[in-house]
């Protein structure tokens, strides 16, 4: 069941670093390939914006610009969670770092410059400690 209590979430948050390297581009259509190989997907006015493997962005030659570090938290934070957003976007940026912040069904997904993943890490930790 999904949490929305913020000092159980920020406690039990659990942070992961994937490995690799993750981009936001953009495109004005998307096929069934890009869809299968999509981490996440926006439909905005101008187009498709998307969060690949920055790897699989290289092999079809579709352009980025901001390469990114991808973190999950562990907690199965509800939708309807108040102020953990917040929290977290507050830990890193008192560290300096921005964060993109995608709010799926299960759980936070938190893209940071990718070299400043192993720092957002630390920052996140420090917080859940805090309430621990």
């Amino acid at each position: 069941m999904a949490d929305s209590n913020i000092f159980s979430l920020i406690k039990n948050m659990q942070p992961q670093l994937h490995e690799g390297t993750y981009v936001f581009c953009t495109v004005p259509k998307i096929g069934i390939e890009i869809l299968q190989n999509c981490i996440m997907i926006f439909k905005e006015v101008e187009g498709f914006t998307l969060i690949l493997d920055k790897q699989y962005a290289d092999k079809v030659a579709i352009q980025y610009q901001y390469m990114a570090a991808w973190i999950t938290l562990k907690v199965n934070s509800s939708l309807e969670a108040t102020g953990f957003t917040t929290a977290f976007s507050r830990a890193l940026s008192d560290e300096g770092i921005s964060c993109n912040v995608v709010a799926a069904y299960h759980h936070d997904h938190i893209f940071v410059p990718l070299n400043d993943g192993e720092k957002a890490m630390n920052a996140l930790k420090n917080l859940s400690n805090k309430f621990k």
